[in-house]
């Protein structure tokens, strides 16, 4: 049963000269209860504005242009600043991008997941939400009696995963986790993937996953979307995606990320820059980077189709009938060198 429904959603940031950067355009997909979405691509594509946007968390000058974020039977685009407010942490919750800077360093731990409870749930007294607090973060990992502690005091681990007692606190239906590894070491990082599985399967949590990570998407997800210049390039499965890719930055992410049974071999990484998303210009995204544009990717950008042989598996390329050829050329060097 679908939870989450983004269609068509569009991002923009207005800047001081009237212009606007095109974050999140024309972008569609959904998840499912109990479901592991995750989103990934290179840093500047706007998938940390989309996971914003969802809980209207944007900066000042960010606005939904266009579209629609349907929670429930709900547009979040379109609640009051008052019920949106309800929503988070009750019903979604989020794990914020630097998470271990997200804690407030002038209250005790504890007091700050005391905080949301109380907030949603009136009816609980203090006392009460302070032993839940304590449960919480027994839960993942760390002694009740740190809730007395302040953030300065926990590792970096222990940040994380205080922020992970947080999100639960309010037993919420959706998690959104930002980047839930950046600058923690791998042993710390497996533990906090491991607890999220944990957490959602004895929870019943829905999570999007935000990540340029491609190891922390596919250990994790049920499926994946990969963005690209505000533009979603590839959705499907994540074991159709990383294993059979269908779109030439799909292809190009593959070959520059390093993997476990590697020989030694020089990665090979995709050239140029990330487009400018001010005022972009018509055609694929992509099309400048990408070794196999064609006339045809200079006028549109290509919608997302079906690629042969699969239901749920969705490409922006025009160039879908020489999938074959592509993955076999993408794996050598030259090709990305032309």
């Amino acid at each position: 049963m679908t939870l989450l429904e983004i269609d068509n959603l569009d991002v923009r940031y207005g800047l001081d000269d009237s212009r606007e950067v095109h974050a999140v355009d024309d972008v569609s997909f959904t998840i499912d209860r109990d479901e592991t979405f995750g989103l990934v691509g290179e840093s500047g594509c706007g998938k940390t504005t989309l996971g914003k946007a969802i809980i209207r968390l944007l900066d000042e000058n960010g606005y939904v242009a266009n579209g629609e974020i349907r929670f429930e039977d709900r547009d979040l685009a379109e609640l009051s600043d008052s019920e949106i407010r309800d929503v988070r942490w009750a019903d979604i919750s989020t794990i914020s991008q630097s998470a271990m800077n997200g804690l407030n360093p002038v209250y005790k731990v504890g007091d700050q997941i005391t905080e949301a409870i109380l907030r949603h749930e009136p009816e609980t007294t203090a006392q009460e939400a302070d032993e839940r607090a304590r449960e919480l973060l027994e839960r993942v990992g760390i002694e009740g009696e740190r809730a007395d502690d302040f953030a300065h005091e926990f590792s970096g681990g222990m940040k994380q995963r205080a922020v992970i007692a947080m999100a639960i606190a309010c037993d919420p239906d959706l998690i959104i986790a930002d980047e839930p590894t950046t600058a923690l070491d791998v042993i710390v990082q497996d533990a906090v993937l491991e607890e999220l599985e944990t957490l959602q399967e004895e929870f019943g949590v829905a999570l999007l996953i935000i990540s340029h990570d491609i190891s922390v998407i596919a250990e994790t997800c049920d499926r994946v979307g990969v963005m690209y210049g505000g533009k979603l390039m590839e959705l499907g499965p994540t074991e159709a995606v990383f294993d059979s890719p269908a779109n030439p930055y799909t292809l190009g992410l593959r070959n520059s990320f390093p993997d476990i049974e590697s020989t030694g071999d020089q990665l090979v990484s995709i050239p140029g820059s990330p487009p400018t998303l001010t005022d972009p210009e018509a055609g694929c995204r992509f099309r400048a980077r990408c070794p196999f544009a064609v006339s045809e990717c200079e006028t549109e950008h290509p919608p997302l189709e079906r690629v042969e042989g699969s239901t749920d598996h969705v490409s922006a390329c025009y160039r879908l009938e020489d999938l074959a050829e592509m993955r076999e050329r993408a794996a050598e060097e030259g090709t990305w060198r032309q």
